[in-house]
Formats: C-alpha cells, structure tokens, sequence
C-alpha cells in the first residue's frame, strides 16, 4: 500500500496526504478527517526514515531527565510525550543519573538520531556540550539553568518564589526553629532553594541552629539520612523544609523512627507535589509544580524552534513556572511552649 492509493481514497492529493501526515501545513479538519480515516482503512504506515530524509526532519525529539527513579520525572516525561503525540511527533528519552558521562552519551545520541529539538530537563550541563547542540543548529530548551546559546531557550521553576512562600506559611504558623535539607549543592536549582531558605530566616530575624541545615541527594534515603543527623545535633527544630518531595519523605521515616509525631512535634514540607505525596502519612504538604505546562512550554518552544531554521534567527525566550503551596496533614501550629522557650533564648 502507498501514498497515492491513500490519496485517491480520500480524494485528495498525494502533497495533501504528505502534508496532513507530515503536519507541515494547514490543512481544513473535514480534509485532515479524511486522510485519516483513509489512512487507517488501508492500514498505511510511512516511511518514517524516508519522511525524514525527504523533509529533513525526523520528527523526533530529544527529553533529557535527571533521575528516572524520582516520581516527578516520570510525570514530566508522560507530560512531555502526551503533548509531542497531540503535534504528531516522538519522543527519544534518555536518563543522565546525574552523572556528566552519560549526560554526554545522551546528547551524542540526540545528535544520532538527528532530533529536531532536545529539553534539557535537568539543571546542569557542561558549556561544551551546550556549543555543540548550537553548532548543529538544533532548538534547545534549558531547564533551571542560565545556561544557553544561539537559538537556546529556558524554562525555569520560580523555586524561590516556593520556598519563600513556604516559609511565610510557616512563620505564620508559629514555626521559628526551621531546618532545612537541601539538594546536591552542585546542582544550581538545589542552591537556589537553599538560598532562598537562608534569606528567609534572614529576613525575619531568626538564626539557624547549628547542623540544621543538611544536604541530600534529592532520593529517599539521602532525606532520611540527613534527618537523623538533624534529630542527633542535640537541638530538634520544629518544622523540617525538604528541598523535594522525596527529601521530605525520607524525613519523615527519620522523624516516625525516633517515634515524634507529625504534625505534631515537627511539622514536614516537601517541594514538588509529586503524586505520592498525597498518600504519605500523614498527607505531605508541598509546593506544587505543574509539571504540565513545564512539559507545555517546553515542547511549544521546541516545536517553535525548528520553523525559525537559521540558529541567528531564532529569539531566545526564558519562561518562569510558578509554584503553588498544597496545605496537607503534615504541618500544624508550632508547639507552642517550645516555640516559647526558643523565643526566649533568643
């Protein structure tokens, strides 16, 4: 079966054809309807290899992600994938573990396949390889990274913007003796968070115990790990901010281990609002990323990319995705004789 028995089915051109399949041009729905239905009788499947060479597009687009075991990821990577099949295109996925070798494996095997355009969803990546991509003309998208170059867009998660809005939350509810797990400080996205997390102590005044501000590594156990330490200082804060939702969940192990009680003896905020966190016990309170219109604008940029075809010509844009606070089980009112006592210390 062809394209041109497609054609006279839906008696329309074989261009025609070529163009609703290719979605390379407008084309009315009755006349798109057509062709698909057409398409789908004749149980007709192009060339994809052959498209390509004939548009010089493959029609594939590259996702880099981080982590592949941390559950907001894969949310992003459906996200991003529902998004790409809705403009007819695919998806070449690939996992970097945060390790610099295989984020440059990844990237030669974007360049492989001759993608039309790579998200990269995590927040480090070496200039060279960044050059690369330009040289080779390809849209990219930088997430939680100033990173760029010709034709290179960004999108950045408001991290800031959440955890200062967390913290406000929990001055609000009383909380002055705040601890904090951060990300991997390598990692410009976790600094900023844990800049952000300082400021606000700054801003109202308080002063940070000693070992109360511990890093992780954005994983379960790294959170669990880091809460012991917290628990072990010999001062115990009554709230813990976690720079991602796993970070405040393996808090939380930490925490129900030395048998304290959430909220009641130290309250838990994550930052992410990945699904599990709404069936932790009790229920996590979070900031929520959308991670939909991070996939969105993601994929619209890329997409955008490729018709503007001269690197010179296409205009860098930075997008910003605001968080949300998801008040949940996990906080409460600071216990207020202790919250007393730390008050009168200082």
């Amino acid at each position: 079966m062809n394209i041109t028995a497609v054609a006279k089915r839906a008696g329309v051109s074989t261009a025609t054809v070529s163009r609703v399949m290719n979605g390379t041009a407008n084309v009315s729905p009755d006349t798109a309807e057509r062709v698909r239905e057409a398409v789908e009788a004749l149980n007709f499947y192009p060339d994809v290899n052959a498209r390509a060479l004939g548009s010089g597009r493959s029609g594939l687009y590259g996702l880099i992600i981080s982590d592949i075991t941390n559950p907001y990821f894969p949310e992003l990577v459906k996200a991003f994938e529902d998004i790409a099949v809705e403009h007819g295109q695919d998806v070449l996925i690939a996992n970097t573990d945060y390790d610099p070798k295989r984020m440059e494996m990844c990237v030669i095997r974007m360049l492989q396949r001759r993608v039309d355009g790579v998200a990269i969803m995590t927040s480090e990546m070496e200039d060279r390889l960044i050059r690369t991509l330009g040289q080779r003309q390809i849209p990219t998208i930088f997430m939680d990274t100033a990173a760029g170059g010709r034709g290179a867009s960004t999108v950045n998660v408001d991290y800031t913007g959440g955890i200062t809005e967390a913290m406000q939350y929990l001055f609000r509810l009383g909380h002055k003796e705040i601890a904090f797990i951060s990300g991997p400080l390598t990692l410009s996205s976790a600094r900023a968070r844990t800049e952000a997390f300082q400021a606000a102590l700054r801003e109202h005044g308080v002063k940070m115990r000693p070992g109360w501000l511990q890093e992780g590594d954005h994983r379960v156990e790294g959170g669990y790990h880091a809460m012991k330490r917290i628990l072990e200082s010999g001062n115990r804060p009554t709230a813990v901010l976690g720079s991602n939702d796993l970070t405040a969940i393996g808090a939380m192990g930490a925490i129900h281990e030395k048998g304290l009680d959430i909220p009641g003896d130290i309250s838990v905020v994550g930052f992410d609002d990945i699904e599990l966190s709404g069936y932790t016990l009790p229920a996590l309170t979070t900031l929520h990323v959308p991670r939909r219109e991070l996939a969105s604008t993601a994929f619209r940029a890329l997409f955008r990319g490729r018709e503007a075809a001269p690197a010179k010509a296409r205009r860098r844009r930075e997008h910003v995705i605001t968080t949300k606070l998801v008040v949940r089980g996990s906080t409460g009112p600071a216990p207020a004789e202790r919250n007393a006592a730390a008050i009168a210390e200082r």
